[in-house]
């Protein structure tokens, strides 16, 4: 604490996540990695103890509603996903936004969709930046059929399975997740597991993320075999993928998903639902499937039609590749340039 009196004003970076271990705390440390690249000191911290005129990035639009207005350091913050229409917490978000959008000095959105939102609200257009949620291209990588074998051995999954992937938080809270958190739609990804089983003898799903009680359930009604690998840290998620024949997202809002990017880099054939980001990265039939939300049919066809026809399968994930490798870290450190400029005093 002595130390910072004598910091230059606005010199340092602090980065506030939501302590999950989850997506927002990922987006966090690789904030901090853009930016010690770029020459900034950053930190990632818990909260903020002290009222020091330097810069404070919160990565969910969520922290909106804390009472963080009255302190002299610049503020940042990502704002992905939620409408004010979807509920009563996106709409007090997008409220406190109208209201306090003067005391942002940076707002990131990672979407065509958000970023209409958000300047919506009044704030200087010059004050937001669309910087897609990237991927790590050197945790992300493809690898061979052999490791894919093996890792399928590690995990329990049968050689000749067809594995689909689901890696998110998809249930209320922090728990077991019974509740359903609908924006993410794990009823339609379940309807679609359904008309897929009878088409898909051997199918076999693979879970991801916290709180997946509610998908858990309906697959043990439904019959069909699962494996839930619960990791501390999203990070951890990359050997996953090497596991599956497809990823689907069945979401009805994002703000990414992170997914969509990942599943590309590691060459699993995508099918998604119109959201997010997958608005502005997929061209549906080139590099991934893409489909209105709710449109279980879609998905469904979609998914047999990947999964019966290697020649489609192999071209969605070559172009799949192309993007992923487009929007990768390294590709995006200009990005992350331009949005601290006149946000950070470097030293």
């Amino acid at each position: 604490m002595l130390k910072s009196i004598f910091w230059k004003p606005y010199s340092r970076l602090f980065i506030i996540g939501d302590n999950s271990g989850w997506v927002t705390d990922v987006e966090a440390a690789d904030l901090k990695n853009f930016a010690e690249k770029l020459g900034v000191k950053a930190e990632i911290v818990k909260r903020m103890y002290f009222n020091l005129p330097q810069v404070v990035h919160y990565t969910s639009q969520f922290s909106l509603l804390l009472p963080i207005y009255k302190s002299r350091n610049r503020l940042s913050v990502d704002y992905y996903h939620g409408k004010p229409e979807q509920g009563e917490n996106f709409k007090k978000c997008f409220k406190a936004l109208e209201v306090h959008h003067e005391q942002f000095a940076r707002v990131r959105v990672s979407n065509k969709e958000m970023e209409r939102l958000v300047k919506s609200s009044g704030i200087d257009p010059q004050k937001v930046m669309r910087i897609p949620i990237g991927v790590d291209l050197k945790l992300f990588k493809h690898t061979s059929p052999e490791e894919k074998q093996v890792m399928r051995e590690k995990l329990n999954i049968p050689q000749d399975a067809v594995v689909i992937g689901s890696f998110q938080k998809d249930g209320n809270g922090l728990g077991e997740g019974d509740e359903p958190k609908l924006i993410k739609g794990p009823d339609v990804f379940l309807e679609v597991i359904a008309k897929l089983k009878p088409q898909i003898p051997n199918l076999w799903i693979l879970l991801s993320g916290p709180a997946r009680g509610f998908v858990k359930n309906g697959l043990e009604k439904l019959g069909v075999p699962y494996q839930h690998k619960f990791l501390k840290h999203a990070s951890e998620i990359a050997d996953l993928y090497d596991t599956l024949d497809l990823y689907i997202i069945t979401s009805r809002e994002e703000g990414g998903p992170k997914a969509c990017l990942e599943s590309m880099a590691k060459k699993v054939p995508l099918i998604t639902t119109a959201v997010g980001q997958c608005q502005d990265l997929v061209q549906s039939g080139v590099n991934a499937m893409m489909v209105p939300i709710d449109d279980i049919d879609g998905l469904y066809n979609a998914s047999l039609k990947i999964l019966g026809n290697r020649k489609l399968r192999d071209s969605l994930v070559t172009a799949g590749l192309a993007t992923a490798k487009e929007n990768s870290h390294e590709s995006q450190l200009p990005l992350w340039k331009e949005y601290f400029k006149g946000l950070i005093n470097y030293d």
